[in-house]
């Protein structure tokens, strides 16, 4: 970007990567940081998916490891997407399983947290987050916790600002299809070419042949 475009840069969204941050940090301190919400989410499945795992291991051959069957997307999915299937499943977990049920409860909770409008709100939530996190006794979240309690200004920066990896993400997912569908470019020239032609947003409109 250059010197003086990046001394314009107010904010620079990513993920919780601490390269990303290093780098944001050594070329831009003035920027503030916004940490996708996407990223940060995908941290508390991941965390929910490790529990999941666990009671599977432990509570293999009993009733209870039999009601833990195909029940991942259940627990991963958002409430007002679950099928009917979906929604008894979790149900059940309710009852057969509150360990993994209160993580479930504490990756919805999470999601809840960033929902907030107003940053105050949404940091007394985090807090109150991050210490029931902290004394769940599931390893994963109380490690969620420290990484989120780290991360707190820039999380609060989404909560603030809405700017999320969105745009940037859908762009990437549009060129790893270029790549694809080209089964590959010979020379990075034509890579380049055929991504600003796919991807920005020049228009051609050439005259349709007209019958003699």
């Amino acid at each position: 970007m250059g010197e003086e475009r990046t001394k314009e840069l107010t904010h620079a969204t990513m993920d919780l990567s601490a390269a990303f941050s290093k780098a944001v940090g050594n070329r831009a301190p003035h920027v503030r940081k916004v940490f996708d919400r996407f990223h940060v989410q995908k941290l508390a499945n991941e965390a929910l998916d490790t529990v999941r795992r666990q009671q599977v291991r432990e509570q293999a051959g009993s009733q209870e490891g039999k009601a833990l069957k195909h029940s991942r997307w259940a627990l991963l999915k958002n409430p007002w997407n679950l099928t009917v299937r979906q929604g008894e499943k979790l149900s059940e977990l309710k009852k057969t399983n509150q360990t993994l049920y209160r993580a479930y409860l504490l990756k919805e909770s999470l999601a809840r947290g960033m929902d907030y409008v107003q940053p105050k709100r949404a940091s007394e939530h985090l807090d109150k987050w991050c210490q029931w996190a902290s004394h769940s006794r599931l390893a994963p979240f109380a490690k969620l916790a420290k990484t989120v309690q780290r991360h707190k200004d820039g999380i609060l920066a989404y909560v603030e600002t809405g700017l999320s990896n969105g745009v940037v993400e859908g762009i990437n997912n549009k060129i790893r299809a270029l790549i694809r569908r080209a089964y590959g470019f010979r020379n990075p020239k034509a890579f380049r070419a055929m991504i600003l032609l796919c991807c920005g947003g020049m228009e051609f409109t050439p005259p349709l042949p007209v019958a003699a």
